[in-house]
């Protein structure tokens, strides 16, 4: 129940900081707008201070920490399952490198290594499907089973072979190996700088003067304000970057 329950914090702590899309956000300021997701939806929920407890004791310390059934179902609702009965039974751990993609799935009861393993499916996008249980029947031993989904991570995280190119998908520059990846975006050049760093802002209402001024810029085309992470060109149409202003957030952005 533990790897559960940090499991669904941790999911819905990173959709929350996605959402908000503050640059450097800190944790409480993620917090808080979990909660208010959260307050919109149920009317009564834990207040911050309580959640800062929950990140702080199962994400930070890796303990386990006792949270309500309904704190339990809210949180579930908020990442996209009815409750946390339907999140336990349905939950996958995803890694994305390019266009693969790699997802662990693992149900409640693991009490031991060979059992936790037996459990594990791992689904490769465009690849063949590794089913632990049957590598077993074919005659694969546990340090056999083990070495390949080695094998399978280290695919995914690039250590068989590091993406060269990448491309703009209208929000943030994805990773690819191929050149010819999509014929519908221009491929550049990998900068590795770039692709961690540089996004656009898709939330520009919850700019501030303190969060903005200095730590974000932004492109002004055609009476059109686009805001984003670091400086550099706007990719979808070149224009050279301008740092944020505390003019341009009061009148660009911020809550309406």
């Amino acid at each position: 129940m533990f790897d559960k329950k940090k499991l669904l914090l941790k999911k819905a702590y990173e959709k929350a900081k996605k959402e908000l899309n503050r640059v450097n956000s800190s944790n409480d300021s993620v917090l808080n707008y979990l909660v208010l997701e959260l307050e919109e939806k149920f009317d009564s929920v834990k207040d911050v201070r309580t959640f800062v407890r929950y990140h702080k004791r199962l994400i930070k310390e890796n303990k386990d920490y006792e949270i309500d059934e309904i704190t339990l179902d809210q949180l579930s609702w908020y990442v996209g399952y009815d409750n946390f009965w339907e999140f336990c039974e349905n939950a996958v751990i995803e890694k994305d490198k390019g266009e693969t993609k790699i997802e662990l799935k693992i149900d409640q009861d693991e009490d031991s290594l060979s059992e936790r393993l037996s459990k594990i499916i791992i689904n490769i996008t465009n690849q063949p499907i590794f089913n632990v249980p049957q590598l077993a029947k074919n005659g694969m031993g546990i340090g056999a089973v083990i070495l390949t989904l080695a094998f399978g991570l280290a695919y995914n995280r690039g250590e068989l072979g590091e993406d060269k190119y990448m491309y703009w998908n209208g929000e943030e520059y994805i990773g690819t190996s191929d050149a010819n990846a999509n014929p519908n975006f221009e491929i550049v050049a990998m900068d590795k700088n770039i692709l961690d760093h540089f996004k656009k802002i898709t939330r520009p209402d919850t700019l501030t003067a303190e969060n903005a001024v200095g730590k974000a810029w932004y492109s002004k085309y055609n009476n059109k304000v686009e805001f984003f992470t670091m400086d550099g060109k706007n990719p979808e149409n070149g224009k050279e970057l301008k740092k944020v202003s505390e003019h341009m957030v009061n009148f660009y952005a911020g809550i309406k």
